[in-house]
C-alpha cells in the first residue's frame, strides 16, 4: 500500500497547523515552510475544511487553523479525509470485483483485517502526539517567511510522544 502525495502533503498541513494553535496560518506560509507547492495546498486545505477538520477565515488577515484541538484529531481522522480508496486488492470492490476465487479465497480476509489494524494504530494517534511541543518539526522546517518567531503552545504531558 502506498499512500498518495495528497494525504502525505495534507498530514504535514495538519502537523503544522496542530504547531500554531494560536494563530491563522497562511497557505503561503506553510507552502515556504515545507517547500511545497501552494496550488496543492489550497486543494488539500479546501478538503480538509469541507469534512470539518480546519476552519478557513477569508480576508486580508485570514487564514487556516484546526476545527478542533490537536488532542482531538487522530492521524486516521486525516487519512480518511485525504485517501479516497482503501481497496487493497480487486476483490474489496464488490462491483468491480472480477477475480474468480474470490469467494474462495482468504487473502481478501486477511487484507481486510490487515487494514483494520492499521487503521485501528493510527485511530490511537493524535496530532498533539505527533507533533509535541512542536521544536523538533521547527528545527527542520525552512526559515520562517519574514523572520517571524514561531511561539509554541503548551502542550499536554501525553503529548510527549508517540504511543
Amino acid at each position: 500500500m502506498k499512500l498518495t502525495q495528497y494525504s502525505d502533503l495534507g498530514f504535514r498541513l495538519m502537523m503544522y497547523l496542530a504547531m500554531c494553535t494560536d494563530k491563522l496560518v497562511t497557505i503561503q506560509e506553510v507552502s515556504e515552510r515545507f517547500n511545497i507547492s501552494k496550488n496543492h495546498l489550497v486543494k488539500i486545505s479546501h478538503q480538509l475544511t469541507k469534512v470539518g477538520l480546519i476552519e478557513s477565515v477569508r480576508g486580508r488577515n485570514g487564514g487556516v487553523r484546526l476545527a478542533l484541538p490537536p488532542e482531538d484529531i487522530n492521524v486516521e481522522m486525516v487519512l480518511q479525509a485525504t485517501e479516497d480508496d482503501f481497496e487493497l486488492v480487486e476483490c474489496f470492490n464488490s462491483v468491480s470485483n472480477q477475480c474468480v476465487i474470490s469467494d474462495v479465497c482468504k487473502l481478501n480476509c486477511l487484507l481486510d483485517e490487515a487494514l483494520e489494524a492499521f487503521l485501528e494504530k493510527l485511530r490511537k494517534v493524535s496530532l498533539a502526539d505527533l507533533v509535541g511541543d512542536g521544536r523538533v518539526i521547527e528545527g527542520a522546517l525552512l526559515p520562517f517567511p519574514g523572520g517571524v518567531v514561531v511561539k509554541f503552545r503548551n502542550l499536554p504531558a501525553r503529548a510527549k510522544g508517540v504511543k
